[in-house]
This record gives structure tokens, C-alpha cells and sequence, in this order.
């Protein structure tokens, strides 16, 4: 358990979608450079959690602390900047954009925050190398296989530097060989990079690739390590 204090931590969160209730008190603190495996099984609440910490859905309740920034109460605005310049997100599918070659996937958030594309490509294609997928550069993301696709997700993740890397069951489409290869390809990359993740899975062989894990039942969370120091 690390001694400094978390970099992005979140007090008492509760969301409900309609009488559903999503997360019931949910707690976490994550650390700068360390990586958190959120576990739980379907429908616990640890999407929702994910989805809160990034800003992506509002709780009802509860604090959310980026940082000296309280996300909770910020507005729409000001949590879409944090999201391009600041946290880096990585899905199940990829979600690349199909229309665009995975260089320029992986250049597209640099281009957003006005990199010129000659210098956006020249980093996209640096990150391409040290995931090693630097044969499929020109390809469009039709093209290539599921595990290259995931690469270049995890590329475009870490391109513009994020501190915070959010994970949400980033193998769950893969088979297992190139689940476990794309674990180890992206767990180096981040810490490299002293990223803080964020890694929602509900498989232990992926869970196993982070420093600690927080359980969510129910919409309750719960430290499987001594709690985060202050």
C-alpha cells in the first residue's frame, strides 16, 4: 500500500437509475502509478464506479476528489477537459474510429488538444512501437485482429500522457493468449509512465496485474489490502 496521498479518491458515492440503486456508499483512493483491479461480479456497480471517477455520469451523492479538483459539481465542461487532457480510457471493444487508420486513431487525441498532425502521427507511431504493433499503422481498424485492435486502443490511451488510465474489462474480448499479452504490453506501458489505472475486470488472471484490488457488491466497496493511507 503506497504512503503518499491518493491522486484521484471518492467518499460515500451513491447513483441510483431509478429505484435501482448502482452504488451504495462506494469508496476508493488510487495513487499515483499504482494500479487498482475494480472487481465485482455482473451488475455490482463497478462500471458505474468507473464511469463516476472519470466524470463520465454524475453520482447523486457523495465526493469525488481529483487532485486539489472536486469533480463532484463541476460542470460538463470542465469534466470534458479533464477527459482529453488528463485521463486516458481503455474499453472492452477499443472503440476505434473506423474510419481512420490506426495511426490516426491513435494521434486523434493529440489533434484534439491542436498537436499539428505531423508531430501527432510521429508520437501515434512511437506508441504503436512499444505496444509492437507497428505493422498495422496504415491499417483501418476493420483490418486487423482483435488483440492489434486492443494495442492500439491501449496506444491512443497513453498517447497525450494522461495521469489517470481508466480500464473497462480491456481483455474481455479477447481469448486468453492475447488477453494475457495485451495485460502485459499495457501494465508496463502505464508504469512507465507513473499512470494511475483504473482496471474494472471480473476475471482474477487480469485482476492479478494490479498492486491491490477493491471489491463492489451491491453497490458497496470494499479494500482487499489494509486501508489507503492519508
Amino acid at each position: 500500500m503506497p504512503s503518499q496521498p491518493p491522486l484521484l479518491s471518492a467518499t460515500d458515492l451513491h447513483k441510483a437509475y431509478g429505484p435501482t440503486p448502482a452504488l451504495d456508499g462506494a469508496d476508493f483512493a488510487i495513487a499515483p502509478g499504482e494500479i487498482v483491479a475494480v472487481m465485482g461480479p455482473s451488475g455490482s456497480g463497478k462500471s458505474t464506479l468507473l464511469h463516476c471517477l472519470a466524470g463520465i455520469v454524475e453520482p447523486d451523492a457523495g465526493t469525488i476528489r481529483y487532485g486539489d479538483l472536486t469533480l463532484t459539481g463541476m460542470n460538463d465542461m470542465g469534466r470534458s477537459e479533464l477527459r482529453r487532457t488528463d485521463f486516458g480510457f481503455v474499453f472492452q471493444f477499443g472503440q476505434l474510429v473506423p474510419e481512420l487508420t490506426c495511426v490516426q486513431n491513435v494521434a486523434l487525441p493529440l489533434r484534439l488538444n491542436g498537436v499539428k498532425r505531423k508531430e501527432a502521427e510521429s508520437r501515434a507511431r512511437e506508441w504503436l512501437e512499444r505496444l509492437e504493433v507497428t505493422e498495422v499503422g496504415h491499417k483501418r481498424p476493420g483490418e486487423v485482429s482483435g488483440g492489434q485492435g486492443q494495442r492500439v486502443a491501449i496506444a491512443r490511451s497513453l498517447v497525450a500522457g494522461p495521469r489517470v488510465l481508466f480500464a473497462d474489462e480491456p481483455t474481455g474480448a479477447l481469448d486468453s493468449l492475447n488477453g494475457e499479452r495485451v495485460m502485459e504490453l499495457f501494465t508496463e506501458a502505464a508504469r512507465s509512465t507513473n499512470a494511475a489505472v483504473v482496471l474494472v475486470t471480473h476475471e482474477a488472471r487480469v485482476a492479478a496485474y494490479s498492486d491491490r484490488e477493491v471489491v463492489v457488491r451491491d453497490g458497496k466497496s470494499r479494500d482487499r489490502s489494509a486501508q489507503f493511507a492519508a
